[in-house]
């Protein structure tokens, strides 16, 4: 049988006095003859010291511990109040608690959401990969003169081919240039570095953005050699073979 892994809680000296309706300089009282009585070596991995910032801007000091320390700490006071300590360890874990899916269709739900969790993931780590391999390369004279003009979608070059960017982007895979990460086209590791494209990220809104893939200069003139020597022209070179 599976067992659930419940984080540990999180609670601070502040949390215990709003909970028990004690001052707060009581409770950082109390603490601190807990460590005392327990001794450095064994309060160290139990108490924390911290500080928090009060409404008037003031910072003070205050202690955070998990649920061992809270215990420890309501173990000290009469019953009413170890009970809401106690409460209120058993409300925070139930939030840090996961839930199991109960019907066969939740299971898939959850399964679903996962997977896509990691392909975007896959997706996010493939980009990165890309974007570093893309800033490697030293410019020459000639790089950088090909920055200077502007970016080009497939779709643009594809045209001049006479064909659809879909077209060209499976040509493209077909010759081992680049594969599919989720919904972006993206280099293999040998071209990556080459300084053939430029990847973007389009925000779409608050929550959404989409990246993608542009060409530069030099991958456009990388992509008519490579498909020159496959025996693909450009609609141009066309016309003048044609007439010639």
């Amino acid at each position: 049988m599976n067992q659930l892994i419940v984080q540990d809680v999180k609670m601070t000296s502040l949390e215990i006095a709003e909970v028990t309706g004690k001052r707060h300089d009581h409770v950082m009282r109390d603490i601190k003859n807990e460590i005392k009585e327990l001794g450095e070596e064994i309060s160290r991995p139990i108490f924390g010291e911290s500080t928090y910032t009060n409404e008037r801007g003031r910072e003070y000091p205050c202690y955070t511990f998990g649920k061992k320390g809270a215990m420890q700490l309501a173990l000290k006071y009469d019953a009413k109040t170890r009970y809401k300590v106690i409460e209120r360890i058993e409300e925070l874990e139930n939030q840090n608690t996961p839930t199991l899916p109960t019907t066969y269709k939740e299971a898939l739900l959850q399964l679903v959401e996962k997977v896509e969790e990691i392909e975007k993931l896959e997706t996010s780590n493939a980009v990165l990969s890309q974007q570093n391999q893309e800033l490697q390369p030293k410019a020459t004279y000639y790089d950088l003169v090909l920055q200077n003009k502007s970016l080009l979608s497939v779709s643009k070059i594809a045209k001049d081919y006479g064909m659809s960017a879909i077209a060209l982007n499976k040509k493209l895979h077909e010759l081992g240039v680049q594969y599919k990460q989720g919904d972006i086209w993206l280099l293999y590791a040998k071209y990556q570095d080459k300084g053939y494209t430029q990847t973007h990220t389009h925000v779409i809104d608050t929550d959404k953005s989409k990246v993608s893939t542009r060409w530069t200069q030099k991958g456009r003139l990388f992509i008519y050699q490579l498909l020159k020597e496959n025996g693909i022209l450009p609609m141009i070179e066309r016309d003048q073979k044609e007439l010639a």
